[in-house]
């Protein structure tokens, strides 16, 4: 933390928990890791070049996606769309073989409205990589995804589909483009078509009518602003 403060790139000022700023807690805490250990490495030797997540745009994440992409053999990736709406019927069709070499597979409604709460698709990145898929298929979601996933695989698609993002305009067997050293995330329809079909999508019902999720869900803000649920505090 203290060689980002020195380097410009965290905000000093932000006040923590303890009630003192990030800069008076880093206050006695050295520039420079010591000489004698090798875990974090000096501001002049990264261990790579770049960092292990990558933010895609396209007219499938308008307001931007992360990408892991650090062990990903290729970074690009073009191939039909199969689609969920959820999770759950996701893994099912990944368990029955369902889900074949060359797909982009799409879990979309899971994400901070939709979800509620942008839930982690730990299962069905999992059962990919359990099925002897982590190589050639691809996975883009409006949820989240866990540090431990492999493969091409793509999360906090903004805006998701329940406020009718282009995601939940994907439809069964679209082509779709990931390139990560382009920042591309993209569905590979026309302008026309797509400006048709959003023309015609509708939102879904909520999952929740009452209680806390259904307050979360109605309150929530995209998750490319954090998925806060006071946007006038950001």
């Amino acid at each position: 933390m203290k060689m980002l403060l020195a380097h410009d790139l965290l905000h000093g000022d932000a006040l923590t928990i303890t009630g003192q700023t990030i800069a008076e807690v880093l206050k006695d805490v050295p520039a420079e890791p010591q000489p004698d250990q090798d875990v974090i490495h000096r501001w002049s030797k990264p261990l790579y070049e770049q960092g292990h997540l990558a933010i895609l745009k396209g007219n499938l994440a308008t307001e931007g996606a992360v990408a892991k992409i650090t062990g990903v053999k290729d970074p690009r990736f073009t191939g039909p769309a199969r689609v969920f709406d959820s999770e759950e019927s996701c893994l099912q069709a990944i368990l029955s073989g369902e889900i074949k070499p060359g797909a982009v597979v799409v879990i979309r409604y899971e994400g901070p409205r939709g979800g509620p709460g942008m839930r982690e698709m730990l299962a069905p990145t999992s059962a990919i990589i359990g099925a002897g898929l982590g190589d050639v298929v691809a996975l883009i979601t409006d949820g989240r995804f866990s540090g431990g996933t492999y493969g091409l695989v793509v999360g906090h698609v903004a805006p998701e589909a329940a406020v009718g993002g282009t995601i939940a305009l994907v439809e069964e067997g679209d082509s779709i483009t990931i390139d990560a050293e382009a920042r591309l995330l993209q569905l590979d329809i026309s302008a026309e078509e797509l400006l048709r079909r959003r023309a015609l999508w509708r939102p879904r019902p909520p999952r929740y009518t009452r209680g806390v999720l259904a307050k979360y869900a109605s309150l929530v803000s995209s998750s490319s602003l954090g998925a806060v649920t006071d946007v006038e505090a950001i």
